[in-house]
């Protein structure tokens, strides 16, 4: 069901908002007029992300929350919902991801990405259901990423997280329709790889620096996908032309795509420098209000890198169909 009431009536709340996805976002509702409410870790961040906001054209209030912690983030519906007198529409963004082996990954941080990135947005999603029901319906949209669909070497925990964060967001909306609570929606977004700080703050056991897998995207493409979403709500949408085209490629043939996709991902992931190990931002907040990690670079890098992809994906949808189309003349 579409939001209730027009942006610049609406109060929306956003999580992970002090970089990245969630400050773009937050811009994007503030240029249309929206009262947010900005929820992260790092409250000088969330401030000089809020002054953004006001100067854009939005109201915006900063509600430092631990998205792992379930009373703090009821406390910020709470908030939310005094502040501004009820709740439109949320958006579970927060998320920190540790790179390298599976098996190399400290059990410390494997949890406590699944705590960031999966039951944060479990617990989101619950302290957001009452209140959107409460102001007659909402929209609550869920960013994953096209790692909820397809899967990424040396990404073992956020690819698990991400997966979740899809079935859960299914499963939530069937409940919503069966109980007929139809008013509330639920999105999810799959973006590609965007250019955000996360590649420099992830915790990296892999000794190597980490790099975005081009094509990289400005994060912008995902905040004006999740602005759609809360105006016209859908199940899902990607956010970025190549997150389309994998999944793609991974539902028509998932063997291969596999192959492929690991293929490439060894290939790009990893820039040139050798990199320390370290636990990145995933157990402290280090966020500087930047939308972007200077990644728009790696753009050109489709040309060499992504067009070799490209071409192995449109293979391997050539192939699958024509093993299709085959597949009744051998049972004859």
């Amino acid at each position: 069901m579409p939001l209730t009431r027009s942006l610049p009536d609406a109060a929306v709340v956003i999580t992970g908002a002090s970089s990245g996805i969630g400050t773009a976002t937050a811009y994007a509702l503030a240029r249309r007029g929206a009262s947010l409410v900005l929820a992260a870790r790092s409250e000088p961040a969330l401030r000089e992300v809020a002054r953004t906001c006001r100067g854009l054209g939005g109201r915006a209030v900063v509600v430092p929350t631990d998205v792992t912690d379930p009373v703090a983030v009821e406390r910020l519906a709470a908030r939310a919902a005094a502040e501004f007198g009820r709740i439109d529409a949320w958006v579970n963004n927060a998320a920190v991801g540790a790179v390298g082996l599976f098996d190399e990954i400290p059990v410390a941080e494997f949890r406590r990405v699944v705590e960031v990135n999966l039951l944060g947005v479990a617990y989101g999603m619950r302290a957001a259901l009452p209140h959107l029901a409460a102001g007659g319906g909402g929209v609550l949209v869920n960013n994953a990423s096209v790692l909820a669909e397809v899967a990424m070497p040396y990404q073992s925990a956020y690819n698990a997280t991400k997966h979740g964060v899809r079935g859960l967001s299914d499963t939530v909306r069937q409940e919503l329709r069966v109980t007929g609570r139809t008013a509330i929606s639920v999105c999810t977004v799959l973006p590609a790889t965007i250019d955000t700080p996360f590649f420099r703050h992830a915790a990296n056991h892999s000794g190597r620096e980490l790099v975005p897998p081009p094509p990289v995207y400005p994060p912008e493409v995902v905040a004006e996908t999740i602005v759609r979403l809360i105006r016209r709500p859908r199940r899902e949408a990607y956010a970025g032309g190549a997150a389309r085209l994998i999944g793609l490629q991974w539902r028509l043939a998932p063997a291969l795509a596999e192959r492929v996709l690991g293929w490439y991902a060894k290939h790009t992931q990893f820039g040139p420098g050798v990199r320390l190990t370290s636990s990145g931002n995933v157990f402290a907040a280090d966020a500087e209000a930047s939308r972007v990690g200077g990644w728009h670079g790696r753009r050109r890098q489709l040309v060499r890198m992504g067009a070799a992809f490209g071409f192995a994906a449109a293979g391997t949808a050539v192939g699958t169909v024509a093993a299709i189309t085959r597949r009744p003349r051998a049972g004859r």
